[in-house]
């Protein structure tokens, strides 16, 4: 393992004899199920939609983000209580000229995705994005122009 300068100063602190408080990184503070710039700069969310279990509780929120920038829509899947891994799916497609939906599945900890797609190019008229997390799912279709 490579040390790192925090690491190296924790450990001359402790060779003086000092006491050492630990504080989380910046990158650490963020809030479970929170979107937190996960497709990258310059993206502002557009439309959220939250995944349910059985008995209603929210387990994770699918976030639609837009860059005017770079022109594309991006999808994100964010479990709402990270731990265990487990089965997620993230989608983001057109309609009604659909495509080839990008996705992003696997068994994750904390999120699937982030996928992208140029709906500019495809002449669609309304985007679709759907999450799955376990065996709990849901989508949509918005964002019509």
């Amino acid at each position: 393992m490579k040390p790192t300068r925090r690491t190296a100063a924790a450990l001359a602190t402790l060779a003086l004899g000092g006491t050492l408080a630990t504080t989380a990184p910046a990158s650490a503070a963020t809030t479970a199920g929170a979107y937190n710039g996960k497709c990258g700069t310059g993206y502002d969310v557009q439309d959220r939609t939250e995944i349910h279990d059985s008995a209603r509780k929210v387990i994770g929120t699918m976030y639609v983000t837009y860059s005017r920038e770079t022109g594309q829509h991006c999808a994100v899947l964010v479990r709402s209580n990270p731990g265990t891994r487990t089965f997620m799916e993230v989608t983001l497609d057109t309609d009604p000229t659909s495509g080839k939906p990008e996705r992003d599945y696997g068994s994750f900890s904390t999120y699937a995705g982030p996928v992208y797609l140029d709906a500019s190019k495809s002449g669609a008229q309304c985007l679709e994005w759907s999450g799955t997390i376990d065996i709990y799912y849901d989508s949509v279709r918005g964002l019509c122009s």
